[in-house]
């Protein structure tokens, strides 16, 4: 049983920031990757980037390039961090977290079989 566990979303104003969180209970996390999806209402869930857990190299994704969007991890607490600055209103989505991937798979939904609950990110102008 993988449970992953998000949190850190909420209403903003456009400009703020935001930092989820993506902690593993009940076990260490040993999966290749944790990576950040977001879905807002009426479109596909789309890939915001990835760490890769032991290495820690980060990847974002074209959604979000070149924002101010950083990904990070702390192996010792099992809990990856999507930090979120300068935030607009077209980041409102909900925000999902994942574990899983492989050696050149880390970046489509159909790559990560665990995925947490989700938490609401509100952004108002």
């Amino acid at each position: 049983q993988v449970d992953l566990v998000e949190s850190g979303g909420g209403l903003v104003q456009t400009g703020d920031s935001l930092r989820l969180s993506c902690t593993q209970t009940g076990r260490t996390f040993d999966h290749y990757a944790m990576a950040w999806f977001r879905q807002a209402p009426g479109k596909e869930r789309e890939f915001v980037g990835r760490i890769l857990w032991y290495g820690g190299y980060t990847l974002l994704g074209d959604s979000v390039q070149g924002r101010r969007f950083t990904i990070s991890r702390d192996k010792s607490q099992n809990t990856g961090y999507l930090q979120m600055d300068d935030l607009k209103p077209e980041d409102t989505a909900v925000y999902y977290c994942a574990a899983g991937g492989s050696v050149g798979a880390a970046t489509t939904r159909g790559n990560f079989r665990f995925w947490g609950q989700g938490t609401q990110v509100t952004v108002s102008s």
